[in-house]
């Protein structure tokens, strides 16, 4: 146990730090294997890497195209159309909405949260400037709409936390409609509520927009880049929520993720097809992009395959799955508490459920909880903890923004830490009750 807390706390202060969790993740779980008696270089080459590329080979092609349709839809100015439209159509005194909603329509549509980040910075801009409120709240804007309620809670998300579970418990994306719907009203409520009473607070103390100076914007490209029409640019977005969704009932069989984002980046290139010239610049883009994240997660999942291997694995095992109340609460603590120690939402999932998911498939089996509760609340419990301050979105999002941990972390912890991590409660007693 002794060991295990060690590796975790090296883990999470070493990626707090900055450090690459690729050469970080190994490091700590040589610490495990070491205080747990393992043979180093076993535990290295069999157990760590054995975990790292069964991972990377079931989830790479995924990051990739997930990637790749992102880059097309912001370098098209697909992306920044959809945006722009429905920030419109809500109204430049009500921006924060618009930013949220804006975020939201995009990471539903399967668009990456760092692409989201580069194609909403611009217009929350202009519409915080037109409504006279101060950028710090920019943040913590951008973070409601992408690091919430679209990446974990809404039913057919494509973004990836709510695909890792249906591999450990056989579900689909659409796993617990209710208790996901439920979550997502939960945390887009309240954390709308409590932006606004953010915005108020500045006014009332004389503090309104300021320009930005030094401070990174999202990159058009080499070539004039011209934007479809919103309604042709959502049109990618929808085919692939649709196609992932409901795809069984055109052709007879469930449809895969990879089969779902290649058919979006299709038609993301006939929509933008006036700006062909830099697909090729595009695409590679986006599947060099994708590497870093998928080393990244395989990383910290390998680290997990290591953890669970020592002796004092059962011991932790027995902690969590002997929390009182329903199994779903231990699960939620569990991923929680994994997420936030690698700063990774995916990660921090992939080290709990490869660890602990078929115990608790088992567990669902065994007590009649629906398969599907665990799948939701797995997912909501990996975007709590994981928007510590050291997570690579969190750092990526104060760069673009020009903002600091200082000015405006305060309200990204809220909107995409406090309030994600609450909204296991509400999910877990619809779940206690019958209603998935």
């Amino acid at each position: 146990m002794f060991g295990i807390i060690l590796g975790l706390v090296l883990l999470m202060v070493l990626a707090y730090r900055g450090y690459s969790i690729i050469w970080v993740a190994p490091l700590t779980a040589l610490v495990v294997a070491f205080t747990g008696g393992l043979p180093l270089l076993d535990a290295y080459t069999n157990v760590y890497m054995g975990g790292f590329v069964e991972f990377t080979k079931a989830w790479f092609p995924t990051f990739m195209l997930g990637a790749i349709f992102g880059h097309l839809m912001d370098y098209t100015g697909a992306a920044r159309s959809i945006a722009s439209a429905l920030t419109k159509f809500i109204g430049a005194d009500r921006a924060i909405l618009g930013v949220i909603v804006g975020c939201a329509v995009l990471t539903y549509g399967g668009i990456s949260l760092f692409v989201v980040v580069f194609a909403m910075y611009p217009l929350a801009l202009a519409l915080f400037r037109e409504a006279d409120i101060t950028r710090k709240l920019i943040p913590g804007s951008i973070a409601a709409g992408s690091f919430t309620f679209t990446m974990t809670a809404l039913p057919g998300s494509p973004q990836i936390q709510n695909l890792i579970p249906m591999k450990y418990y056989h579900t689909t994306p659409m796993a617990a409609p209710i208790m996901g719907i439920a979550a997502a009203i939960f945390m887009f409520g309240l954390g709308y509520i409590y932006l606004r009473w953010r915005e108020k607070g500045y006014r009332a103390k004389g503090e309104g927009f300021t320009e930005p100076d030094n401070v990174e914007k999202a990159k058009e490209g080499d070539v004039e880049v011209i934007p479809p029409h919103p309604a042709l640019a959502i049109l990618p977005l929808i085919a692939v929520v649709i196609s992932l969704n409901l795809g069984e009932r055109f052709i007879g069989r469930p449809v895969n993720i990879i089969e779902a984002l290649l058919l979006g980046i299709v038609l993301s290139m006939v929509v933008g097809f006036k700006n062909y010239k830099g697909f090729t610049k595009s695409i590679s883009g986006g599947a060099n992009g994708s590497i870093t994240a998928i080393m990244n997660t395989s990383a910290a999942v390998g680290f997990g395959s290591v953890v669970k291997t020592v002796p004092g694995f059962k011991v932790l095992t027995d902690l969590v799955l002997g929390i009182k109340g329903s199994p779903l609460i231990s699960e939620a603590v569990a991923v929680n508490l994994l997420a936030g120690a690698t700063g990774s939402a995916s990660g921090g999932m992939g080290i709990a459920l490869e660890a602990l998911g078929d115990k608790y498939y088992q567990i669902a089996l065994e007590t009649g909880i629906s398969p599907e509760a665990f799948h939701r609340v797995a997912s909501l419990a990996s975007g709590g903890l994981d928007t510590l301050p050291h997570n690579g979105a969190v750092l990526t999002l104060l760069a673009i923004t020009g903002m600091t941990h200082k000015e405006s972390y305060i309200d990204i912890f809220v909107t995409s830490l406090v309030l994600p991590v609450l909204s296991s409660i509400p999910a877990i007693i619809l779940a206690t009750i019958g209603l998935v």
